[in-house]
């Protein structure tokens, strides 16, 4: 069914690459009027590829200012805002809890979970001059079970999910629906980086027996974007291809 966010201005971040490229994409085919942010400059490509109904801004999620600057283009250029999806995140480095940096970890949590904050923050009262919205937060299957070695990652992601049942409970009478999806081993840039044995490990780990695709992120982002989630707020949804059942 064509045109499922016709008429909607959304805000995507990470779109540069992966799962926020995907999103860009599967948005913009869908009638939507996109922002497309990313710090590393690529979202200007994604943007490109997507048509004049997607405006490429450089945010830093970890910046307040930013984020602001972000969401004021929004409306500058669309009028409006109705969908945000909080989607930038790093993996960090690896090293068990008593080893890690204070630096690195305050760097993952600020723009893992700080970010996505700051996202909700500030879009939420735009959200409510136009009678409400749609926040999307990307989580992780790291927030449900433990990766050793990754405390920062595991840390920031458990606090987006937390965030997003916390954020939807307080304005689910404001008519603003806000949803986690919780990704698994994803074909992206970020997994393609792990060692091999740590890949295949999670391939091995995952009951499909393959990573997934971004569009395979992609489409649950646009199902709880569209009003065919109405009646869903507050859910964390893993796709994950069965690697946290057992």
């Amino acid at each position: 069914m064509a045109g499922r966010l016709s008429g909607k201005v959304a805000v995507i971040t990470g779109a540069g690459s992966g799962m926020g490229a995907a999103m860009v994409a599967a948005f913009c085919a869908e009638g939507a009027k996109v922002i497309a942010a990313d710090i590393s400059g690529k979202q200007n490509e994604v943007a490109k590829g997507a048509g004049s109904a997607c405006v490429a801004v450089q945010v830093d999620v970890a910046d307040s200012d930013s984020i602001q600057a972000m969401l004021a283009t929004a409306i500058k250029q669309f009028g409006r805002l109705d969908i945000i999806c909080n989607n930038a995140g790093v993996q960090g480095d690896n090293a068990r809890t008593a080893d890690y940096s204070l630096a690195e970890f305050d760097r993952i949590m600020a723009i893992n979970c700080r970010g996505v904050f700051m996202g909700m923050k500030y879009a939420i009262p735009l959200m409510l001059r136009t009678g409400g919205g749609s926040i999307v937060n990307t989580s992780s299957m790291a927030s449900l079970v433990a990766f050793p070695g990754m405390p920062a990652y595991c840390a920031s992601k458990g606090a987006v999910s937390m965030l997003t049942k916390l954020t939807a409970a307080e304005y689910a009478a404001d008519n603003i629906r806000v949803n986690a999806i919780l990704p698994g081993a994803i074909d992206t840039a970020m997994v393609k980086a792990l060692p091999p044995d740590v890949r295949a490990g999670a391939i091995k780990g995952t009951l499909m027996g393959r990573l997934g695709h971004p569009s395979e992120i992609a489409n649950l982002a646009l199902f709880f974007a569209s009003d065919e989630s109405s009646f869903i707020t507050g859910t964390l949804v893993p796709v994950d291809g069965g690697y946290t059942l057992l």
